[in-house]
């Protein structure tokens, strides 16, 4: 008898009992996978643009640190500048999107019992990582259309990319493509240091303070409802 009252929990109300694997799967489960947000968890689509965009930001930092290092009669220069401009345009289009996404939907809460001085934190990041994102490929954008060069764009080699008609014609061309220039390297400098204070603190909310703001961003974040809740706490009686 108590071998078996360990495995069962009394539903509230009488209404009959909840084994435990039950409990658990709904709690570390949840519902299936869902497209959009909720108070809860990421959907599918935030989570797919979340490490599509991690992954071609990184991709875009390691060619632009390599190709502006190389001189430009190297034959992989202007491969790669090609690359880089046409990640670049990708990664403007995804975060549009994202934001979009967010902006309509929504996002997961952040954990309870955060000091006001960390839920200041995390949404200044996330919102710098935003403003960055969007910011930094238009910079680009902006030195290509200045460049006394004039090398077309052709995104992965197929789609062309116009220069910037008024940039492109400006008498300041040369200036505007310094101040640019110096632009596009300080978005990137900035963003590769929040994005590193991005990862320290799902770090820190994992292992130190153990919550689900990692899980969630993987698809594995826990469910919570009334009735989780509830049937929890009997369990746990």
């Amino acid at each position: 008898m108590a071998a078996g009252h360990a495995h069962m929990i009394a539903a509230e109300g009488g209404g009959g009992a909840v084994p435990r694997d039950a409990l658990h799967g709904r709690l570390t489960q949840g519902h299936a996978m869902q497209l959009s947000n909720s108070q809860d968890r990421y959907g599918i689509l935030s989570i797919a643009l979340h490490w599509l965009v991690a992954a071609l930001f990184l991709a875009m930092l390691a060619i632009g640190v390599v190709m502006t290092r190389l001189p430009l009669t190297d034959p992989l220069t202007f491969p790669l500048y090609q690359i880089h401009k046409s990640i670049g345009a990708t990664l403007f289009f995804l975060m549009a999107v994202r934001l979009v996404w967010r902006l309509a939907g929504g996002v997961p809460d952040l954990p309870a019992g955060l000091a006001p001085l960390e839920s200041f934190a995390a949404r200044t990041t996330h919102a710098g990582l935003y403003a960055i994102l969007l910011v930094m490929p238009l910079t680009g954008w902006v030195v290509v259309s200045a460049s006394p060069f004039g090398i077309p764009t052709l995104l992965y080699g197929v789609v062309p990319l116009p220069h910037i008609g008024f940039v492109e014609t400006s008498p300041d061309k040369a200036t505007i493509e310094t101040a640019a220039s110096w632009v596009h390297t300080v978005l990137a400098a900035l963003g590769a240091a929040l994005l590193s204070l991005h990862v320290a603190a799902a770090l820190w909310h994992h292992f130190i303070r153990r919550d689900d703001v990692l899980m969630r961003m993987l698809g594995r974040g826990r469910i919570h409802s009334p009735e989780t809740d509830r049937e929890m706490h009997s369990w746990k009686e």
